[in-house]
């Protein structure tokens, strides 16, 4: 493991940010947190990073204890939301400043920052000044900053949160070509579950302190461990004790002996994709995803009068342990 953060607790006064936390971070892997605001998942990167002391539990980075080792000691690279660059120096200066604090020799910190800057697309724009840069290009400016001293971890805390959703979606992208090329470790914080399921290899779920679940995207979407999981990662209907994902809903304009009646009320066409919103007799609301060609075929509109059923169901024991997912015909 690459890092370890073990029965980890920390307190602000009478708040409880972090309640006996324990995660595991596989060498070259990128980990997501994901959660609400104040889960505690900020809270636990700043202590792996040393920013923050646990008042109980160990941090250990590479097989090393490191909970009480100096940040700048740890071998981390951290990027913030709101990154605040040296904006008197330019992108190539702001890029070599930790080299050239840890005197490093010219001909190191020229060779390490024209390769940086390749690396992060900013070829070419070593001599502009942050105030000249996009938000996307600062970001990618302070990525390349975290990476010059070639930290052992990258720490990165909603490093896209304040950038618009297309410059963000861009982001996404490029950094899992970066990860891919350099293979560092990386921990990045995130509230957008979006981004969590396309970037991580393992996304840790936290609510109110504590980790809910710890698994690959497509396993935390598929196999939620609780119902705090199944509502909080990707849209959900809750009927009475059951869960039901709006893509297993089937509309049909005939009854079939096993559907409900129910009334479009909204529909919202977003490309490939088609939601609709109905009301069923019984006055439950369901949200329902359609791919287009099955809106194509059902010609829906608002108003009309339909039959849904639901193809699969998920139901949660009293302690919160999911139960067999099961085929169901109207909860």
């Amino acid at each position: 493991m690459a890092i370890e953060a073990r029965n980890v607790t920390k307190r602000f006064g009478d708040f409880l940010a972090l309640d006996d936390v324990s995660i595991s971070v596989e060498s070259g892997s990128l980990t997501g947190l994901l959660g609400p605001s104040g889960s505690g998942k900020s809270t636990l990167l700043r202590v792996i990073a040393g920013l923050e002391t646990p008042d109980t539990g160990e941090v250990f980075i590479s097989g090393k204890e490191a909970t009480a080792v100096a940040p700048q000691k740890r071998g981390v690279g951290f990027v913030f939301q709101h990154y605040a660059p040296f904006t008197h120096m330019t992108v190539w200066d702001n890029i070599a400043f930790g080299l050239s604090i840890r005197r490093r020799p010219k001909e190191e910190i020229h060779a390490r920052v024209t390769e940086l800057l390749e690396l992060v697309q900013l070829n070419g724009l070593g001599k502009r000044y942050p105030s000249q840069l996009s938000g996307g290009q600062r970001q990618r400016m302070a990525l390349a900053r975290a990476l010059a001293a070639e930290p052992e971890l990258l720490l990165l805390d909603e490093p896209f949160g304040a950038l618009d959703a297309r410059v963000r979606k861009e982001l996404r992208e490029w950094l899992l070509r970066l990860h891919d090329e350099m293979h560092v470790t990386t921990i990045f914080v995130t509230h957008d579950q979006e981004e969590a399921l396309e970037v991580a290899d393992n996304v840790v779920v936290m609510n109110a302190g504590r980790v809910e679940q710890v698994a690959p995207p497509r396993e935390l979407y598929d196999h939620p461990a609780n119902p705090f999981v199944m509502s909080f990662v990707g849209p959900v209907n809750r009927l009475g004790e059951a869960w039901v994902r709006p893509h297993d809903i089937e509309i049909t304009h005939e009854p079939n002996g096993v559907a409900q009646e129910a009334q479009v009320e909204r529909i919202v066409r977003l490309g490939f994709e088609v939601r609709v919103d109905l009301v069923r007799d019984d006055g439950e609301r369901l949200h329902v995803q359609l791919t287009r060609n099955e809106a194509e075929v059902l010609e829906l509109a608002p108003s009309d009068i339909v039959y849904v059923r639901t193809r699969v169901e998920r139901t949660f024991s009293e302690n919160g342990e999911p139960t067999r997912p099961a085929p169901s015909s109207v909860s």
